[in-house]
């Protein structure tokens, strides 16, 4: 009797231990949801690697812009690996380039992970401004149409002017999101040349700084060498000029 006590206890337990929904393991990576945006900037070190975890559903539109802004170390690769998994582990898409645009429409509904590689700069850090998220794309035809037919038979005395009014105000809302997203793009932009103006701006002022040390050095040689050419010794009784 009490072990068939303790077994129905243990079953018990275990259904609630039990959960359903979607599953991710993420670890120690950030997870980020909803339809969002999110733009920000990391800096990977000398062949790190940074996981970022997004939730979509399924038919949303999921994209990821990034740029590489500025690059430290010995054989700066300016190059970054970037991957994008489905929530089953599946590889989407991957680019391998300094800058980069994903766009993708989201068949599973989940957690899709998005990996930045720098493993081809190995002695040198860089800095990565991302802009990702999810957005909701015209309903299809098909519902639309649905939807007109419930609105014209609710509502067939009422005036056109507010539906016109409202697909205009969701169409002027799709355009300035698109507007916002090329606009942080430009950003991205404006500031990986900022970073390249203030490296190219040291590297000057150093390599002149070096230059002129160069010089007032080698004119200072040279007048030495020239004095010494010219170096004559006085004669003394006891110091005399020897054949």
């Amino acid at each position: 009797m009490l072990s068939c006590t303790a077994f129905l206890l243990l079953m018990v337990m275990g259904g609630l231990g039990q959960t359903t929904g979607v599953q991710a393991e993420p670890g120690d990576q950030e997870l980020l949801w909803g339809s969002d945006q999110y733009d920000f900037a990391i800096v990977l070190p000398a062949s790190g690697m940074e996981c970022f975890w997004h939730f979509a559903h399924h038919g949303e539109h999921f994209y990821l812009t990034f740029m590489v802004q500025w690059v430290t170390g010995v054989a700066n690769a300016r190059h970054l690996s970037v991957t994008v998994n489905s929530p089953a582990g599946y590889l989407v898409t991957t680019v391998d380039d300094a800058t980069g645009q994903i766009n993708f429409q989201t068949e599973e509904t989940g957690y899709y992970q998005m990996c930045l590689n720098n493993f081809h700069n190995r002695f040198g850090s860089m800095q990565v401004f991302l802009n990702f998220g999810v957005y909701y794309s015209d309903a299809d035809e098909a519902q639309k149409q649905k939807q007109k037919k419930k609105k014209e038979e609710a509502s067939k005395h009422l005036n056109d002017t507010l539906s016109t009014i409202e697909d205009s105000a969701i169409k002027l809302q799709g355009y300035a999101f698109h507007m916002w997203r090329h606009y942080n793009f430009a950003r991205m932009r404006k500031g990986a040349d900022y970073y390249l103006l203030l490296s190219n701006s040291s590297y000057v002022t150093y390599w002149s700084a070096v230059q002129s040390i160069v010089i007032i050095a080698a004119g200072y040689l040279q007048l030495f060498f020239l004095k010494r050419l010219f170096n004559a010794k006085t004669n003394t009784e006891t110091n005399k000029p020897r054949c």
